[in-house]
């Protein structure tokens, strides 16, 4: 029934839905070119900076506060805000680390 409703087109059918998923195609390329890789890259270089963090590298958090790790576990970090301050955060509650201009 529905392939004389259609009028027997065949091959025609086929042309027309490749056209129909072709800018679906090229709306998935740009996604991922402009979107998904470049956050994925970024956050890969966000894990090996965490992961590279060691006992004495100054680093700001997430909220501004500037401070030098003394203390490392898993998922915490104590730091050193000054001479007496000792405060735990979260390891994800880094922002950057800070390299010393010498």
């Amino acid at each position: 029934m529905f392939y004389a409703a259609a009028g027997g087109a065949g091959a025609g059918g086929t042309g027309q839905l490749i056209q129909m998923i072709i800018p679906f195609v090229i709306m998935i390329a740009v996604f991922y070119f402009l979107l998904i890789r470049p956050q994925k890259k970024k956050q890969n270089q966000r894990t090996a900076m965490l992961n590279s963090l060691n006992k004495g590298d100054k680093i700001v958090t997430i909220g501004g506060l500037h401070g030098t790790i003394m203390e490392m576990t898993a998922d915490t970090v104590v730091i050193r805000v000054n001479d007496v301050t000792k405060l735990t955060f979260d390891r994800s509650a880094i922002s950057h680390s800070v390299k010393d201009p010498s």
